[in-house]
C-alpha cells in the first residue's frame, strides 16, 4: 500500500530518542524538528500536583529513588532525569517538568497541540476525580491546545461531563469489545499501538480520528494512511519525520 492521505506525525514524549523521554529539552527538539503534536504522560505527586512522567518508579529515569505517588513536588522537580542508563552523564541536570512547565512551551505557539494522558497509577491511587479536575485546572489556560487521553474510560467520561477538551481513548486491544465500548463513548481521537492491530485491512469508521503509536518505518506510515490513519505517534521523530518529509516532496 501506499499512502492515500496526509499523516500527521506525534512525537510520543517529545523527541525520546535523542533526549530524556518526557522532558522540556525532548519537547524543545521535536518542536523545533517540526513536530506540531506532542503526547507525554502525566502523573500526580502526593501533594496534588501534576507532573510529567510515564513511570512511578523514580529509579529508572531519575536520580532518587521510591514511587512517585509518594513523593512531594518541591522533591521531584528536583530529581534528575536525565536517563543515565541511555545517556550517562550527557544531560545531567535536567529536572522533572510538571504539567504546567510543559505548558509553557506553548506560549506564542497556536500551532503546536499536546496530547496529555492520564496514567492509570496516578488514578488508582488518588481516584478520577481528583486527578481530572486537577489536570483540568491545569489546562485552563490551554485548552484549545490540549487533549486529555487515557486508558480508563470513567476518567474520560469525568473529563468530559466536566466540560474539558476534547478527549482519546487509549485502546487496550483493537476486537469487538473495545469497538462496542468507543462506538458508544465516540471519543475525538482513538490511540492504539500498532502491534494491535491486524496487519491488513481499513481501520474502522466512526467521528473519531486514529493515532497509531509505535510507528518506526517510512513503509508502516505508508500503509497506515492507506488504512485510514489520520497520526503517527513515534519517539523516533527526527528519522520518521526526515522521511516522511522526503517523500512527500519525491
Amino acid at each position: 500500500m501506499r499512502q492515500s492521505r496526509f499523516l500527521h506525525l506525534l512525537a510520543h514524549r517529545g523527541n525520546a530518542v535523542e533526549f530524556p523521554e518526557n522532558t522540556l529539552p525532548a519537547f524543545r527538539s521535536a518542536i523545533e524538528i517540526g513536530a506540531r503534536f506532542l503526547a507525554f504522560d502525566v502523573q500526580l505527586s502526593n501533594d496534588g500536583v501534576a507532573v510529567v512522567s510515564r513511570d512511578i518508579d523514580l529509579a529508572r529515569t531519575t536520580s532518587i529513588a521510591g514511587n512517585l505517588l509518594d513523593t512531594p513536588a518541591a522533591q521531584l522537580v528536583l530529581a534528575d532525569v536525565c536517563e543515565p542508563e541511555r545517556f550517562g552523564d550527557r544531560f545531567r541536570g535536567t529536572r522533572m517538568p510538571r504539567l504546567a512547565d510543559a505548558l509553557g512551551l506553548l506560549e506564542n505557539r497556536p500551532d503546536v497541540t499536546v496530547f496529555v494522558e492520564l496514567r492509570r497509577h496516578s488514578l488508582a491511587r488518588f481516584g478520577h476525580d481528583t486527578v481530572v479536575s486537577r489536570v483540568l485546572e491545569t489546562i485552563r489556560p490551554f485548552r484549545s491546545q490540549c487533549v486529555l487521553i487515557s486508558s480508563e474510560l470513567p476518567a474520560l467520561l469525568h473529563a468530559r461531563n466536566s466540560g474539558g477538551p476534547p478527549i482519546g481513548w487509549v485502546l487496550p486491544g483493537y476486537d469487538d469489545h473495545s469497538r462496542l465500548k468507543y462506538e458508544a463513548i465516540r471519543p475525538q481521537f482513538l490511540f492504539c499501538d500498532l502491534s494491535r492491530l491486524p496487519p491488513r485491512g481499513a481501520l474502522w469508521r466512526g467521528p473519531w480520528r486514529w493515532v497509531i503509536c509505535d510507528v518506526t518505518s517510512l513503509d508502516d506510515v505508508l500503509d497506515l494512511g492507506a488504512r485510514g490513519a489520520d497520526f503517527v505517534g513515534t519517539v523516533r521523530v527526527r528519522a520518521l519525520s526526515q522521511a516522511m518529509r522526503a517523500h512527500a516532496s519525491g
